[in-house]
Parts: structure tokens; C-alpha cells; sequence
């Protein structure tokens, strides 16, 4: 039998102990970094949350869903040399509220009879081209406007900054008055004959 000597057995302990050691530290130091991670990644959640909650209740209380009424659809014949031409309308209009809604409907007799003037004044030309149907629809988010208070502002011959170069140069409004209750109109259909 072999005896061993006490130097001999001290020496492969502290090897066992130093490398149990560094593997203890590197789990807690794993720990802690995953710990640290998992409260920065919740707390960032929370902060979200809670700022989505807030920018989503002042965005849903100044922006409401919007309304919307359509139109029967109106016949119109055209301004075009001989009156032989018309076009057929279906307009939905979207609105602000329930409340321009109630109050587009007691004014409907009025609203409808301006917008069949305005229609009656265009020619076939003009209403083909996207352009000219983008115009008809802001003069008669205007018509409907008018009996509900709403007096546009005069178009002045400088322009705004809220003008832009399209394309071609000419210039178009790209903003909407935000007084309007009457936020779009939407054409359903659009036939010229």
C-alpha cells in the first residue's frame, strides 16, 4: 500500500475548489445579467403600455371614428355644349360626429339642392379627369359645410403653406380645414353619359 504524502493531497483540492469557484461566478454573474435583462425588457413593456394608453386616449378622444351618410345618388345634366350630356352620382359624406350627421340630415333638402348646382355647373371634360372629381369633392364638402355654420376662407390668389407643387406644378391644397365637420367626400359611383 502506498501512502500518500499531505502535500500531495492538498494540492488537487485547491485545483477542484478554484474551478468550482469560477463556475459559481460565472452562474451568478449569468444570473444577473439575465435578471437585469428580463427587468429592463418589462419595465420598457410597461412604459409602452402606458404611454400607448395615454397617446391612444387623447388620439381617440380628439380624433372620433368618423360618420358616415351616404347620399342618394343624384342625376345632373352637364354644363357641355347642347345639354346632352349627365352624370350619375352616388356621394357618401364622412362626417365628424353623430351630432353633423343629425344635423346634415335636417338640413338634407338645402345640402342636396346645392350640390345639384354645383354638379350642373361642370362639364364632362372636367369631371373625367381626377383632378377636376377631387375639386367637386372639396366644393361640396363646402356646400354641406354651409348650412352647418361652417364659412370657408377666401381663396387668396397668393399661395399658402399648405400648398405644394404636384408633378405637373400646379399647386394643390394638401390639408384639410380642420373646422369642416364634413372631413371627406367619397364618391360610390361616378358615371358620366
Amino acid at each position: 500500500m502506498a501512502t500518500t504524502s499531505p502535500a500531495a493531497d492538498a494540492a488537487p483540492k485547491p485545483a477542484k475548489s478554484k474551478k468550482l469557484l469560477i463556475i459559481g461566478a460565472v452562474v451568478v454573474l449569468l444570473l444577473v445579467i439575465a435578471g437585469s435583462a428580463a427587468a429592463w425588457v418589462i419595465s420598457s413593456r410597461h412604459a409602452a403600455d402606458e404611454e400607448g394608453q395615454d397617446s391612444g386616449a387623447k388620439s381617440s378622444a380628439s380624433a372620433a371614428a368618423p360618420i358616415f351618410l351616404p347620399l342618394e345618388n343624384m342625376v345632373v345634366n352637364l354644363a357641355d355644349p347642347g345639354g346632352e350630356r349627365f352624370v350619375q352620382v352616388g356621394i357618401t359624406l364622412e362626417l365628424r360626429d353623430a351630432k353633423t350627421a343629425e344635423a346634415v340630415k335636417q338640413y338634407m333638402p338645402s345640402i342636396r339642392s346645392g350640390i345639384l348646382m354645383l354638379m350642373s355647373q361642370r362639364n364632362s371634360d372636367e369631371l373625367l379627369m381626377r383632378e377636376g372629381k377631387e375639386k367637386l369633392a372639396i366644393d361640396i364638402a363646402r356646400e354641406v359645410g354651409r348650412p352647418l355654420g361652417f364659412t370657408p376662407a377666401k381663396a387668396s390668389a397668393a399661395r399658402t403653406d399648405d400648398e405644394e407643387d404636384d408633378e405637373d406644378g400646379t399647386a394643390r391644397k394638401r390639408r384639410k380645414d380642420a373646422r369642416n365637420p364634413v372631413r371627406q367626400v367619397h364618391f360610390s359611383g361616378f358615371i358620366i353619359q
